[in-house]
């Protein structure tokens, strides 16, 4: 499997109709103009592929936040979906990890966060797996430091549709998972990250997004994390432009 970064003004059409048919298989209310508008606020795209087909992507915008005191970068997730059979691979974080590690190295200035909403439990179980603080969490309360730059990073990006006493986004259009993805594996019922997840974003089954934050440092990743930054691979597509 080959994950590549991809810049979004060069995406084909047919790259754009996969990704829409992709993330229509597994949501509820995505619609056309809906994900066209969403990707078009967006930078940068991280595709997978096998054997030249498309199995996954995520979608990323990367910017710098003036004010505040320090300089800081913000990468800010978008749609992001792989194929039911490659959920059991590491192929979609190893090749974002490697794509922000790419990203982070044109843009240098200032600390590094990824504001990331979340409707999907195994999308939240992510963080512990890779990052060794991230917020919100089960297992320790958010720092007030960190809880006003969450929610002004939200409130910057998402206005009325981010509820900071909750740390819920309701946003305008939400995507809600098919059925047969809304519930949760047996196995899974006692893992304590996932009763968080759950707990604290009750409405995630109607699309309510948990919007959490965390620093992209190597010196925050776990050891699963850190061997994705210096093992993961992800292509950088350049095109050749007539």
């Amino acid at each position: 499997m080959i994950g590549r970064l991809v810049r979004r003004s060069d995406l084909g059409e047919a790259e754009r109709a996969g990704m829409f048919a992709l993330l229509s298989r597994h949501f509820e209310g995505v619609t056309r103009r809906g994900f066209d508008a969403d990707l078009g606020e967006k930078n940068w795209v991280v595709v997978l592929e096998e054997a030249g087909r498309l199995v996954g992507f995520s979608t990323l915008l990367i910017y710098e936040v003036p004010g505040g005191g320090e300089p800081l970068t913000v990468v800010y997730s978008g749609d992001t979906i792989m194929e039911r059979g490659a959920w059991n691979t590491a192929a979609l974080p190893g090749s974002w990890i490697a794509a922000v590690r790419t990203l982070r190295e044109w843009h240098p200035g200032g600390r590094l966060y990824w504001l990331l909403l979340t409707s999907g439990f195994r999308t939240y179980r992510f963080l512990p797996v890779f990052w060794r603080d991230f917020h919100p969490r089960h297992d320790a309360p958010m720092p007030i430091e960190t809880a006003a730059l969450l929610s002004r990073l939200a409130a910057g990006r998402l206005g009325a549709a981010f509820f900071p006493q909750s740390g819920i986004a309701r946003l305008p259009h939400p995507q809600v998972l098919k059925p047969d993805l809304r519930s949760v594996p047996e196995e899974r019922s006692t893992d304590p990250h996932i009763a968080f997840f759950l707990a604290r974003n009750p409405g995630w089954i109607d699309g309510d997004e948990l919007v959490c934050l965390t620093e992209i440092a190597y010196e925050n990743l776990t050891p699963a994390g850190r061997r994705m930054w210096t093992r993961g691979r992800c292509e950088v597509r350049e095109v050749v432009r007539a």
